[in-house]
């Protein structure tokens, strides 16, 4: 069956390029939310254990006990617990959402400083420090989320005037209902990147770790490397003669007389079927007819056939994102580290 190659080299160098900018990599929680970004989340926690990253952000709390024997820290950005645990966070999405959480549970409160998703409103802050306290959790960091750190647009620093004074009034308020020193973070991958000198006590990082950000004309950009590879192996091969049509709907038409193959990876495991008719391999094989369930066929007679090895190529084709590409690969697909 089809198969990914997860590159440890590239992922060490793009660790590399971030704890630069970070100043050390005691600040980089790596996002391992909806399988790693699709590269496998028990691959990967064990990556950056080795690395030496302690911290991790993920979605759930099922995914954080899977990784908890990894890291010193997780931070949980949508699920409320049943019971507190001494390495878990949880992340306060809602007003509303502060009486469901157990007394000593350890909470991190985000603020929505201009994204109007999730977060407590700014003039909500101190009805939130007032409930949390009179709840008997343990408020040990506020932050928000950037909308538009990989954008060129007013949001950026918009959201980031508004998280300053965010910070001012939650260190007061921090100091008024007891609470310990607060930490503070907003920096994703775009926006660390886009940083000049970063000095919140940790980063948020995804996609720039896993090689496939895109953020024009930015220098680091340019080095990090993607870490995931796509093979899918070849399960049938023909001679196809000028005229024939290839697949269903019988929307590819062969134009002159040639072999081509049938490959074991379909939209069933991931391959977006935008991709159809269009998508060409790093090794410039043309895709051949629609993408079906569990197959796709190409203009070769290869035995194992690299699909991508840049999810941001691919993305181009499908007219999507990297993001979508990586985390449509199912689970089932083996991975191996290289």
């Amino acid at each position: 069956m089809a198969y990914i190659t997860l590159n440890k080299n590239h992922f060490f160098n793009n660790l590399s390029i971030i704890a630069k900018l970070t100043k050390t990599k005691d600040k980089i929680a790596l996002v391992l939310k909806d399988n790693a970004y699709g590269h496998g989340l028990l691959e990967i926690a064990g990556l950056a254990k080795e690395y030496g990253i302690t911290k991790a952000v993920v979605r759930n709390d099922i995914e954080a006990k899977q990784i908890k024997d990894f890291f010193d820290y997780i931070l949980v950005l949508a699920d409320i617990p049943q019971e507190p645990n001494e390495k878990i966070r949880y992340t306060i999405n809602d007003i509303q959402a502060i009486a469901n959480f157990a007394k000593n549970t350890k909470v991190e409160l985000k603020v929505d400083t201009g994204m109007c998703r999730n977060g407590i409103m700014m003039d909500e802050l101190e009805e939130a420090f007032r409930l949390i306290s009179k709840q008997g959790l343990h408020l040990e960091a506020v932050f928000t989320h950037h909308s538009s750190a990989d954008e060129d647009n007013k949001y950026f620093d918009l959201q980031n005037e508004n998280f300053k004074k965010v910070k001012q009034a939650a260190k007061n308020l921090a100091k008024t209902y007891g609470f310990a020193p607060l930490r503070f973070h907003s920096a994703n991958s775009a926006a660390l990147f886009r940083c000049e000198e970063f000095d919140e006590d940790m980063a948020r990082i995804g996609i720039a770790a896993y090689g496939c950000m895109v953020l024009a004309n930015n220098l680091h950009v340019k080095k990090i490397e993607p870490v995931l590879s796509l093979y899918a192996n070849r399960i049938s091969s023909r001679r196809v003669k000028s005229g024939e049509c290839v697949g269903y709907g019988a929307t590819f038409t062969i134009k002159s007389t040639c072999r081509i193959s049938n490959y074991d990876f379909g939209y069933g495991d991931g391959f977006l079927r935008s991709c159809s008719n269009v998508y060409v391999t790093p090794n410039k094989v043309p895709i051949a007819g629609r993408i079906s369930m569990d197959n796709s066929s190409f203009l070769t007679d290869e035995e194992t056939l690299l699909i991508f090895n840049d999810a941001r190529v691919v993305a181009e084709f499908g007219g999507t994102i990297s993001y979508e590409i990586l985390t449509s690969l199912k689970e089932k697909i083996p991975r191996h580290i290289c």
